[in-house]
């Protein structure tokens, strides 16, 4: 190892925004008070695109997050020029460019000199006709390519990020990439890191996978949320990542949150599916040896993420249209609340669906009734609560437009003709919305044309075509057995934390022993059968477990578990963040000799 490697300082990066709609007060946050080299942010969660896809059908300008301009480049622009904070962003959405363009037009307004970076090529809708050809299939090998899809976007690399950086950009914008992308893309520039130092690239997604959620990396949904201080000033992530990729985890000082790392845990398990195979456009990391050690209050030294080749497909995530969608919610009061917004839910469906008899309407492809209020997402593990106040949400789907519109105009009745105790409807008369589907496939890297741009000057990505290796699942660890006489029962919630997230119809639940020596416990009594059979009332598909024995952790993954995910989803929780919730409520028996490490301030 030479001198001037070592010698190379590291670099500070923040996360300043986990989605589109993320809070406005993390980038100028981080850039007053982070000390940060670069600031990056996420906004493109799977079915964003496709939102972003219908605001440029009506504006060939629109298409992109235009607070990314408007309000956060407007607040921090000039104390990045003074200060030499570079921002990567994937602000760009469906249209890049128009994003480029009016970041340029801001500069200019502010009387500032900067170079804006535009990487393009991510649309591969141009070459859905050849994948027809090819017999491309979803990820599962079930399902042809829909006949019409809105949007097909591959999940770039950092590649083009890096190629932008060493030419000088000051601001990047992208359209789809991996999320860690645009914080490997300047890791990658700054240590020059080549594609071959694999472990060093797993390293650095890892970085970028901890700040990718912004404040979900400082404490954010944290499973003991009590522990967590100052929700409203709330800090943001920072890594400060070394030239061999170890990095630590922290936020600026004197902000509220919690970086601890139970809190960077959960954030790791955060939809990564199989640990071991964490397959992304530049590496396929293997988390499954990561350890974290914390290193000083509010810092989290993380390393142990070990790389492997490069897969030869980008992952593409598309969208199409399936009919037409509608939710209502009614909120009802007095004795047998729950009784009588489920009776209303019902009344309303049959004489919805007796006015399409009538009309040679057909039936509704798809119905869901929820009680809000009384444990519903918890299926047969309620609790039981007689509640005298409940939320009625009705959700239905139908392929004619026409059919939902009806059933809008009905929603209003029950307020004089149902039960006592109703009241106002949340929002009025619902709206018909199209019905959005994701479909997920693969595309091979030479297929896909990644450029960068700045000013009329486009350099093309050379992209190495990578290595289809195939995923190899790991051995399972033979768990010991655990002596359970005088077991005291606890909720899982007691032994272990938890955090939830999506895929499409995926639900990952990641649970985190509370202490090591609890891991075995676990282990023996959360298997995939006893997770599939709890999670039976939502989970219609297999459930896989991953071990991650660095962190005492294990990832289960439940497919077919969202009622299709996403904007397809009837459900109240669509992207499953309460899955993990559900899951911690399960029982499990603690020996007496464990006891000590067992939480039970937090069971309310």
């Amino acid at each position: 190892m030479n001198n001037t490697t070592t010698a190379i300082k590291p670099l500070r990066i923040g996360g300043a925004s986990g989605f589109w709609g993320d809070s406005s007060v993390g980038a100028p946050q981080l850039v007053a008070f982070g000390d940060v080299d670069f600031v990056v942010f996420d906004y493109l969660a799977e079915l964003t695109m496709s939102i972003m896809a219908a605001q440029r059908m009506k504006n060939p300008d629109a298409g992109f997050a235009l607070d990314f301009v408007t309000v956060t480049c407007r607040q921090i622009l000039k104390d990045c020029k003074a200060k030499g904070i570079r921002l990567i962003s994937n602000a760009g959405g469906v249209n890049p460019q128009s994003c480029a363009k009016a970041v340029e037009a801001l500069a200019a307004e502010l009387g500032l000199d900067l170079k804006v970076a535009v990487v393009l090529g991510d649309d591969v809708t141009d070459r859905l006709p050849l994948l027809r050809e090819l017999g491309t299939r979803e990820f599962n090998g079930t399902r042809a390519l829909p006949d019409k899809l809105l949007t097909a976007n591959a999940y770039l690399g950092a590649l083009p990020i890096k190629a932008a950086l060493d030419a000088g950009a000051d601001v990047v914008i992208t359209g789809r990439c991996v999320d860690s992308a645009v914080t490997l893309g300047a890791l990658m520039h700054h240590f020059n890191w080549r594609a071959d130092q694999l472990n060093e690239l797993a390293q650095g997604s890892l970085a970028g996978h901890i700040i990718e959620c912004g404040a979900q990396g400082t404490g954010g949904l944290f499973t003991d949320w009590q522990d967590v201080p100052d929700w409203a000033n709330i800090g943001y992530p920072i890594v400060e990542v070394s030239f061999d990729g170890s990095f630590i985890a922290t936020k600026p000082p004197g902000t509220g949150g919690l970086v601890t790392p139970a809190v960077i845990a959960e954030q790791l398990l955060y939809e990564i599916h199989d640990p071991a195979h964490y397959r992304l456009p530049d590496v396929i990391c293997d988390f499954t040896h990561v350890q974290l050690a914390a290193v000083g209050e509010h810092a989290v030294r993380v390393t142990g993420a070990r790389g492997l080749p490069a897969p030869a497909q980008y992952k593409v995530s598309a969208t199409y249209m399936d009919g037409f969608k509608s939710v209502v919610q009614i909120a009802i009061i007095g004795f047998d609340a729950a009784a009588k917004a489920r009776r209303t839910g019902e009344a309303l469906l049959e004489r919805t669906r007796a006015m399409f008899a009538r009309l040679g309407l057909p039936d509704y492809s798809a119905t869901n009734i929820e009680i809000l209020g009384t444990e519903n997402a918890f299926g047969p593990h309620a609790h039981g609560v007689h509640v005298r106040e409940a939320i009625l949400r009705l959700a239905v789907r139908h392929p004619v437009k026409a059919a939902l519109e009806i059933f809008a105009r009905e929603i209003a009745a029950p307020g004089t003709s149902f039960s006592p105790g109703t009241t106002g409807m949340d929002g009025g008369r619902p709206s018909v919305n199209p019905c959005i589907k994701q479909f997920g496939f693969l595309i091979d890297k030479p297929l896909v044309r990644a450029t960068m741009k700045i000013g009329d000057v486009s350099t093309a990505i050379d992209v190495a075509p990578g290595i289809d290796t195939g995923d190899e699942p790991g051995t399972p660890k033979a768990w010991p057995v655990i002596d359970l006489t005088d077991s005291v029962t606890v909720p899982l919630i007691a032994v272990a934390h938890g955090r939830s997230g999506d895929k499409g119809d995926t639900s990952n639940i990641g649970i985190v022993a509370r202490h090591p020596d609890l891991l075995g416990l676990i282990a023996v009594q959360v298997t995939e059968a006893a997770v599939a059979g709890y999670l039976a009332h939502f989970v219609s598909g297999s459930v896989t477990r991953y071990e991650l024995p660095g962190i005492n952790a294990f990832n289960f993954v439940c497919q077919q578990a969202l009622d299709g995910g996403g904007m397809a989803s009837l459900r109240h929780d669509p992207l499953g963040k309460g899955m993990a919730q559900i899951l911690l409520n399960m029982p499990i028996k603690v020996p007496p000799s464990l006891m000590a490490w067992v939480k039970l301030d937090n069971q309310k």
